[in-house]
């Protein structure tokens, strides 16, 4: 996906203070990093270890894990860095390209963009047989690194390495809800059958993966998948309830308030107008030059949160320092929060009101996010918000049923 530089900016109105996303007293919660390290790191014994990691790769008092790895004496073999980077210099659609780490001496490769097979080839020049993967997810089938984690299980498979996932909790909780993605619009953003939601963590994707798309694409399943559980995570535990520090896995995700939004706002990417990409809220904030107060007053109500009138002026992206109007979305009630249904009652009501303004992105790139063409169809058709809700709940039930023998936590 192309996510941006973010940058720091200035807005024409005061944006609210954000409500924390969840209300209940954090429960201490260890991410596989943590756990791992508790063990003495005795799955990585023997073994030589390529790590596939990024900054959000941390244990609980912000060291990353392949420093832990180091100071322990149990030195990976080698790195693959994602998009942005293993240590996450690089902006959006970049990455940090081959070097030694300055600071551990260890190998990066490069992996960003790289096919299964040509990852097979980087892991088969470093000489492992053991991947490691430890990067944080936010929730969202359109948000790239769950791809980044298919991509190496294949390559995996390929080279007959075993996988190791070392899981963290997913910030946004464990409810699944959304369309699911029709094959034949997979791309970068999508490349599996998934909820939009999906409401997993990486290590019970990565068995949904393993379990039920890899030997199509590999001719074979993973010699062996190994996943370190997260300790003390429930599944209607969102990110504040785990007292983690959040990391930001790109620049564009700044706090686990954006998390939640994504799912639903994330399909503004498809349309003209802005996503709020160069605001200090991206994904909270969305308007267009020509939208005014008659926004928010034709969505209505909407279920946790509340949509407040606002202006802007994105200082990169779409429409670089113009004043656009449209709404901010301040969460009210997470765990009430609608972020897909929301979005979709705002599209419509941007439809309808703005027509002059509102229009999808010419290449259709709404139909990679959302899954199909069915939801661009159905609200340039002219149907309702519960209409179009309504057509993807067959299939979020049967995701629902798929994804069940796979899930690893109550």
């Amino acid at each position: 996906m192309d996510r941006r530089q973010f940058l720091a900016a200035s807005t024409l109105s005061v944006p609210l203070i954000s409500t924390p996303t969840s209300l209940s007293k954090p429960t201490p919660v260890l991410p596989g990093a943590d756990v791992l390290a508790d063990q003495r790191w005795d799955r990585l014994r023997g073994h030589r270890v390529g790590v596939v990691a990024n900054p959000t790769a941390v244990t609980r008092d912000g060291t990353h894990i392949v420093d832990a790895m180091v100071a322990a004496d149990m030195r990976p073999t080698a790195v693959f860095g994602p998009e942005h980077g293993f240590r996450g210099t690089a902006q959006a659609g970049g990455s940090e390209g081959d070097y030694l780490d300055p600071r551990t001496g260890i190998p990066v490769y490069d992996s960003y963009g790289k096919t299964p097979e040509q990852l097979a080839g980087q892991f088969a020049k470093a000489g492992v047989d053991l991947i490691g993967f430890d990067i944080a997810d936010v929730g969202a089938r359109f948000y790239t690194y769950i791809w980044t984690l298919y991509y190496a299980m294949h390559a995996a498979a390929l080279v007959d390495a075993g996988f190791l996932v070392l899981d963290r909790p997913n910030p946004i909780g464990g409810d699944a809800s959304g369309p699911v993605l029709d094959p034949a619009y997979a791309s970068a953003i999508g490349r599996k059958p998934i909820a939009q939601r999906h409401g997993m963590t990486v290590g019970e994707l990565a068995g949904l993966f393993d379990g039920e798309y890899l030997t199509g694409d590999a001719g074979k399943r993973l010699r062996a998948l190994d996943v370190v559980r997260v300790r003390g995570w429930r599944r209607d535990h969102l990110h504040a309830s785990t007292g983690l520090t959040w990391v930001l896995p790109s620049p564009n995700m700044p706090t686990d308030t954006t998390a939640l939004v994504y799912p639903g706002t994330g399909l503004f990417e498809g349309t003209v107008l802005s996503e709020g990409r160069g605001t200090t809220r991206p994904f909270e904030i969305i308007g267009a030059p020509g939208i005014d107060w008659r926004w928010v007053e034709a969505v209505g109500a909407v279920h946790g949160a509340r949509l407040r009138e606002a202006y802007f002026q994105p200082t990169f992206g779409k429409f670089t320092g113009l004043v656009c109007g449209g709404v901010q979305v301040h969460i009210t009630d997470p765990r009430r929060f609608d972020a897909i249904g929301t979005a979709v009652a705002m599209i419509v009501a941007a439809r309808q009101v703005y027509p002059e303004v509102f229009a999808w992105r010419a290449d259709n790139y709404i139909d990679k996010l959302s899954g199909s063409d069915r939801l661009r169809q159905m609200v340039s058709a002219g149907a309702s918000a519960g209409e179009v809700i309504g057509a993807w709940e067959p299939e979020i039930a049967g995701f629902r049923r798929l994804r069940r023998p796979y899930l690893l936590y109550q």
